[in-house]
């Protein structure tokens, strides 16, 4: 093998191992440590505009449900530059099979104030998430220092007793996703749990975050917050 391809390769693998997921199981992130991760996404709320009354009840509600987690949460906030490129294009299909001159007039003048407002100002989406953590608290251990319930240890035999164990620490995960919800609920922010595909394609663009050309879908923001 070539040394430059052995230095490429080498490479690959020196960088993966920076990364802390083993896989994403039933729509729960795996850690390499054997440390369980929910993902949901929060809707927003406009704090500015609500009367002083809602913001003072928002955050005293807010901090009641700190206040009642007897574990830690992660909050954070994507922001992305807003990709107009697809709804241009719709605007210019509807353009080209419009027979109505004046209707073909405005499409086009519309189309012309979308690209020049959104050049004139850097136009953001942001997508709001809680990661919710769970870690057993007697992990077993391989001989790999890798947790034996993990995808890589199956093979060892006892896979029916490995699969109850990741099934048992699930429940609790989904006991503190419960608790999450229900406090958030009360300042009147909902949450819905990523399923699988939303949560690889956040992890993906949380890596890759220079991949700005292709947008987050999340299965249509999980299906519109399930409604």
């Amino acid at each position: 093998m070539p040394p430059k391809l052995q230095n490429i390769r080498a490479s690959k693998k020196s960088t993966q191992e920076f990364v802390p997921i083993s896989e994403v199981r039933d729509g729960v992130v795996v850690l390499k440590d054997g440390g369980l991760r929910a993902i949901l996404l929060a809707s927003s709320l406009n704090f500015a505009l609500k009367s002083e009354d809602e913001q003072t009840a928002f955050i005293v509600q807010f901090q009641n449900f700190l206040n009642s987690l007897d574990f830690s949460v992660q909050i954070f906030i994507q922001s992305r530059m807003l990709d107009i490129r697809p709804y241009v294009a719709t605007l210019e299909t509807a353009y080209k099979g419009q027979l109505d001159d004046l209707m073909r007039i405005q499409i086009r003048e519309y189309i012309e104030f979308v690209k020049s407002f959104t050049e004139a100002a850097n136009i953001m989406t942001k997508n709001f998430f809680v990661a919710v953590p769970y870690s057993p608290g007697a992990v077993q251990i391989s001989k790999g220092g890798r947790s034996s319930f993990l995808p890589w240890n199956k093979n060892k035999g006892g896979g029916e007793e490995l699969n109850k164990t990741f099934e048992e620490q699930v429940t609790q995960l989904e006991q503190r996703v419960a608790i999450v919800q229900q406090g958030l609920i009360r300042t009147g922010v909902r949450t819905v749990q990523l399923g699988t595909e939303e949560a690889i394609e956040l992890l993906y663009k949380m890596f890759n975050p220079g991949e700005e050309g292709k947008p987050m879908t999340l299965n249509q923001e999980v299906a519109n917050a399930k409604q």
